[in-house]
């Protein structure tokens, strides 16, 4: 699609569908992490939310029904990963399937001996790389209740991070950005993060975030969004990365009046 077609695409949809005044204003007051957005950021937030739920299908699952509100609080949270990017960067996949709280997986693994065994472990969010997104509405409804958490940035930050293979906690790149100063910005906090949990030490983000890389990744991008300053306090080079990557500033946001 030519840029020209793409963008008179987008005017009518902004024309005809931009999300409601009044059911904004109740998202905004709802979602902690909008905190400190200029007026033109949140015009332009909007606007990724109007064009993501055009593009996107959000589906209830478990008896749930999914209500005008629930829509525009999944995409907002979702679509501030993308505040300074673009909505290309969720082509390829097209649903949302939320439930009413935790659903569950089913798992098969082998281990050393070549057991097969098979497990059922409650999930609050899932992601796949040309596959839908799965979330519990009880995690996703944007309340805030733990510092940090944030299921919904979580699992998007799952679908960036497989724009260039499997989730390993290191995504395609924008030009200009270093690739070794990624590499070592992460390798070192991971590795520190690591001994802390191993060492039972209380941590700054969800220990959860010592699974794997790919878990370290999206864990410290929604504490990014969720609560900037202490991740630039105790993540610094993590941090500088993030900001390059999401070309956002959440914790000058935070500290401005």
């Amino acid at each position: 699609m030519s840029w020209n077609l793409k963008t008179w695409r987008q005017q009518r949809i902004l024309t005809h569908e931009l999300v409601p005044d009044e059911l904004w204003q109740g998202v905004m007051k709802r979602l902690r992490f909008l905190r400190g957005l200029a007026p033109d950021e949140l015009a332009r937030l909007r606007q990724s939310v109007t064009l993501f739920l055009h593009a996107k299908q959000i589906t209830g699952a478990g008896g749930l029904a999914i209500t005008e509100p629930m829509r525009v609080i999944i995409a907002a949270q979702a679509c501030i990963l993308i505040l300074n990017l673009d909505l290309d960067y969720y082509d390829g996949w097209v649903e949302v399937i939320v439930y009413p709280g935790e659903f569950i997986r089913d798992y098969e693994y082998t281990d050393e001996d070549g057991i097969v065994h098979r497990t059922r472990e409650p999930l609050s969010g899932e992601s796949w790389s040309a596959g839908p997104v799965i979330l519990s509405w009880e995690d996703a409804a944007g309340t805030g209740a733990e510092p940090g958490y944030n299921v919904v940035i979580h699992e998007f930050a799952h679908k960036l991070d497989m724009l260039n293979g499997d989730a390993n906690g290191y995504p395609a790149l924008h030009p200009g950005m270093s690739r070794q100063a990624w590499s070592d910005a992460f390798s070192k906090a991971y590795a520190n993060f690591c001994r802390q949990v191993d060492a039972d030490e209380e941590t700054v983000i969800d220990p959860y975030a010592a699974e794997d890389p790919a878990e370290f990744f999206a864990v410290l991008s929604e504490a990014f969004f969720e609560m900037p300053l202490a991740i630039k306090q105790y993540f610094p080079e993590v941090y500088e990365q993030l900001a390059l990557f999401y070309r956002q500033d959440p914790a000058q946001r935070w500290s401005s009046p």
